[in-house]
């Protein structure tokens, strides 16, 4: 998972996480990476609007957010 998002956060990508919050509650959020640190990720959460810090432990799966236009 760190080496993922470690790939994700050189690229500049927008990503969307399954995380495991600290009352075992499962939630789908998308971010904007800041920073990688240890086992913690800085990130802006778009579902809560604001920055926030995620255990690496607790995200299940991460994945690229892809930009889809029709046209």
């Amino acid at each position: 998972m760190l080496r993922d998002l470690q790939r994700y956060h050189e690229r500049n990508q927008l990503i969307e996480i399954i995380y495991l919050d600290h009352h075992g509650k499962t939630s789908q959020r998308k971010l904007r990476l800041h920073s990688i640190c240890g086992n913690q990720v800085k990130a802006y959460c778009f579902a809560r609007r604001a920055n926030r810090v995620f255990q690496i432990d607790n995200i299940l799966a991460a994945i690229p957010v892809v930009n889809r236009h029709v046209g």
